[in-house]
């Protein structure tokens, strides 16, 4: 099974063409005020231009109202919408009918007993992406650096669709699918030299060390 990678937080030309050159499934722009990533609809459309045909253009909010994603729809029309913050089963699937996209749900995860949040959404989102329960006093529900126990993947009951983030780098990437079977990986701060800054550099070598440890793990 092939690896799905999403490079989330992107905010440049130069940084989108790394992604995409690398082969990323997703790439994926934040629509956040508080985040260092955030992007506005025009510029996250006119950059998403360049994934046509070649990745899936994700548009991630938090809490978002229909006004707020209406915008965001019209403006850059992205091919799939993940919602990152506390939004309900009932509210994914109201999403889902408004816009007729598949939907990603993030839920935050610290320990097994957090597994229990997934069981209300199965069914309705289209996949699901694993990120770390951010830090006291972090006003960002994602891209804080930090990752949880990949062990506790192992207590999921059924098969899920699901990427896997938080706190991901080339570092830890091979020891993070080995403990889990993730179909999909989503990284963010793990390539950038500062908050909200990607470095191209360090895209490449991401990919380079993720293609690897795939590999291995296939062989």
């Amino acid at each position: 099974m092939s690896l799905d990678i999403k490079i989330c937080g992107l905010k440049t030309d130069e940084a989108v063409a790394a992604a995409l050159d690398e082969g990323a499934s997703h790439i994926g722009f934040i629509f956040f005020p508080k985040s260092p990533r955030n992007v506005d609809a025009q510029t996250a459309g006119r950059l998403r231009r360049a994934a046509v045909g070649r990745a899936k253009a994700v548009a991630v909010t938090v809490n978002a109202d229909d006004a707020t994603l209406d915008a965001i729809v019209a403006e850059m029309q992205p091919d799939m919408l993940q919602l990152h913050g506390d939004e309900s089963p009932a509210r994914v699937s109201a999403v889902k009918q408004r816009y007729g996209l598949p939907v990603i749900k993030a839920l935050a995860l610290r320990e097994r007993r957090d597994l229990d949040a997934i069981a209300p959404y199965i069914g309705i989102a289209d996949g699901f992406l694993f990120d770390a329960k951010p830090p006291k006093g972090s006003d960002l529900p994602g891209g804080n650096g930090v990752s949880f126990d990949w062990q506790i993947l192992g207590g999921l009951d059924a098969p899920v669709n699901y990427m896997l983030s938080g706190g991901l780098n080339a570092g830890n990437i091979a020891e993070a699918l080995e403990a889990t079977n993730a179909r999909g990986i989503d990284i963010s701060s793990g390539v950038e030299s500062a908050p909200g800054v990607k470095d191209v550099s360090l895209i490449r070598e991401f990919f380079r060390v993720a293609r690897a440890a795939k590999s291995a793990d296939v062989a």
